[in-house]
Parts: structure tokens; C-alpha cells; sequence
């Protein structure tokens, strides 16, 4: 109702209070959403309260015992105070809602627990890698590096093994393998109670944010994301910024966090000396000349933040040259075509955080080896 009074001030000068405005809405019979259950079983709720009373004391003419009223330690979940610095917890969750269009979409947002700001916030079809990915860039690029994460342990960051899930696919590993090469903890619950700041969040946005997309005219996801960059920063001016104090660390480089936030699976190199990925072929290069390794090589494929991709082969990187399904031209029936000066490609240093044996350690770590991981898929 807050928000509907705050739209009726802005776009067309009409000043009440959200109280007025509810009275009125009441009286013309336009029930808001959220009061809707609460008005319709009002008078009902009152007789039923009544009833009750007389009940009790029939029924119960001593005292109640404040021991009779404790509750169970099962179902106690007190509140907490919010952390003190800003970047000591960042709690990360995904809503699925109709925001904008006919489809449901899944808004990844996180939340500085400290200030109540709302530090990533990325829209994608469904719960993915990818789109805590772009949240996780988001935290990097204008925050820094943060403590801890508390993220929902019921989702995709529970590390289940499941036959034939592919490496590239388990969020918890790509994910989780990312922040461990920044030092970020990741703790996880299956009690939303315990991450409260972020559901509380959700609410708030899901009753804002889908009138803000639909009066922007808003119908895409790509448009969406762009909206809300400045729908965010509008957003933590008004809730945010509960503390200035900050413990967030510097952060990586461009460069740093385009390798950070990759991507990676097990390929071997086949009989054409290539590998496959994504149902394309690639070849390893170095430099200009391309690189032929026997079948059956062991590789990592690395799929950058930008989605370029190079392959680690025997704790040495090299970039790649995508095959093409068809030549750009015959030469034997088409013109030779200009030669357009290829853009060097980045070559990332041997010390990049993504080596095999590093990866391996990591998945030791979190009760799994590379080596079950591919028998699971081959059963």
C-alpha cells in the first residue's frame, strides 16, 4: 500500500496517507492482495476469538502456567541482531515470480546482511550458475571481496550426486570451487528462518518490483536486467545503508575475475585431435599455430566469464579455435576474402587458479573425487 501511495505522489501529485488510501480502496470495494484474507475473515476471526474465550475459562478456570507456554526448542528461532561491518555475511537466494510477461522468472538476489542493501541482482529463466555467476560479479566489481555467503542448502547449492550429472552442471562445485579461490566461506540452511533478511527481502520486492517492470514497459529478460541496475540503487536509498563500516577486501582484477568465475568440465582429446564441448568442436592453439595432442589426453575446459574457452592439458593452458561446421568460403568458387587482422587473444598465466590438481583437491574436500564423479556418469 506503501508503494501505491508512493506511485500516486510521484507520477500524479496526489498526496494521502497509505491509511486514507486503504480506507478509500475498502469502501469501493478494491481489497489489496495482502489484506485480502485478513478483511474477507475479519468478522468471522472476531465471533470465532470470542467463543474460544468463553470456551477456555470453562475449561480452564485456574491461571495458565507460563511453563505451559514455552515453545518447543525445535521450533525456536529467535531474532538476531545484523552484523556489524558491511561484507561480513552476504545472504544469496533465487524467488521464481511472474515479474514481468506471461512466464515465470527467477530474480537471484543477494543482500548485504550489515546494511540492508541489496548488493546482486541478476533475472534468468530458471535458479542457475549462471545467474548467480552474474551476482557474484556484481558483489566483485562494486563491492569487493566479501566474507561468508549463507545461501538455501535445499536448492542448488546442496551437494547431491546424482548419476550423469555432469561436472559443468553442479552449481554447488562451480561455485563453490570459485569463492574458495577467493577465500569466501559459503554456509548453507535448509531453514529459511535462518537467512530471514533475504526472505523478508523477496517479499518486499516481489510486492514492488513487478509494478515498477510492468509500468517501464518491461517484457524481456535482458530488458529486465538492465532495469534493474538503477532499480537497485533507488531501491538501497531508501532501505539501505543501515551501516557505512565495511570490511569488504579488494578486489580482483577484470581479467582476474573473468578467469575466477569460469565454467569448467573433463574432456579428452578425440580421435581428431580436438575436443568437444557445448556441441562444439575445439581445437587447442598457442600462439597461431595449433596444437595436435594424442586421443584419449586428459583436459579441463575452461569457459571463461566472457565465454571465451581455453583447455588445461598437463597444468598448461592453452586458448582454443572453435571448428567450424562449414568453411566461410570455396576456394575454388568463391573470391579470396580480405584478411581482417584477428584480436590477439588473451592467454591466461600458468598460474591460473583453475588447474586440474587443485581442482581435484576441492572436489576431495567436498566428499567426492573426479574419478567417481565420471563412473557415476558412465553407469
Amino acid at each position: 500500500m506503501k508503494h501505491f501511495t508512493e506511485i500516486l505522489k510521484e507520477d500524479y501529485a496526489i498526496c494521502y496517507t497509505d491509511t486514507t488510501i486503504r480506507n478509500i480502496l475498502y469502501l469501493a470495494n478494491i481489497i489489496s492482495p495482502k489484506t485480502q484474507r485478513k478483511t474477507r475473515k475479519k468478522i468471522k476471526a472476531r465471533i470465532k476469538a470470542q467463543s474460544m474465550k468463553a470456551k477456555t475459562e470453562l475449561d480452564n478456570p485456574l491461571l495458565p502456567r507460563a511453563e505451559d507456554q514455552l515453545a518447543s526448542p525445535e521450533k525456536i528461532h529467535p531474532s538476531r541482531s545484523r552484523k556489524k561491518y558491511q561484507g561480513e555475511l552476504i545472504q544469496m537466494d533465487a524467488s521464481s515470480y511472474n515479474w514481468f510477461g506471461n512466464d515465470v522468472t527467477h530474480l537471484h538476489l543477494a543482500i548485504d546482511d550489515a546494511s540492508g542493501d541489496i548488493v546482486g541482482g541478476y533475472f534468468d529463466t530458471q535458479e542457475t550458475l549462471n545467474g548467480y555467476y552474474h551476482v557474484l560479479h556484481q558483489i566483485l566489481r562494486n563491492r569487493g571481496i566479501p566474507l561468508a555467503f549463507l545461501t538455501d542448502k535445499r536448492t542448488v547449492f546442496d551437494y547431491q550426486s546424482k548419476t550423469k550429472k555432469v561436472v559443468e552442471e553442479d552449481t554447488f562445485t562451480q561455485f563453490g570451487f570459485a569463492c574458495h579461490q577467493l577465500g569466501i566461506d559459503i554456509r548453507t540452511s535448509s531453514i529459511p528462518q535462518a537467512k530471514g533478511r533475504v526472505e523478508r527481502l523477496n517479499g518486499t520486492v516481489q510486492s514492488r518490483l513487478p509494478v515498477d517492470l510492468e509500468l517501464a514497459g518491461i517484457q524481456s529478460i535482458e530488458e529486465a536486467n538492465h532495469f534493474l541496475t538503477k532499480w537497485i540503487q533507488s531501491f538501497n536509498r531508501k532501505f539501505g545503508n543501515k551501516t557505512k563500516e565495511s570490511i569488504y577486501e579488494k578486489a580482483p582484477t577484470k581479467s582476474e575475475m573473468n578467469l575466477l568465475l569460469a565454467r569448467v568440465a573433463n574432456r579428452k582429446i578425440d580421435s581428431g585431435h580436438h575436443i568437444r564441448y557445448q556441441n562444439n568442436y575445439y581445437l587447442p592453439t598457442e600462439g597461431s599455430e595449433d596444437q595436435y595432442f594424442t586421443r584419449g589426453s586428459k583436459a579441463l575446459v575452461i569457459e571463461s566469464f566472457n565465454g571465451e574457452i581455453y583447455v588445461n592439458i598437463a597444468e598448461k593452458i592453452y586458448t582454443t579455435r572453435r571448428l567450424k561446421e562449414h568453411d566461410d568460403y570455396s576456394t575454388e568458387f568463391d573470391p579470396i576474402p580480405e584478411q581482417k587482422k584477428e584480436r590477439r587473444q588473451y592467454i591466461p598465466p600458468q598460474s591460473h587458479p583453475w588447474k586440474l590438481e587443485s581442482f581435484k583437491r576441492y572436489h576431495r574436500s567436498i566428499g567426492k573425487t573426479l574419478e567417481e564423479y565420471e563412473a557415476e556418469r558412465a553407469a
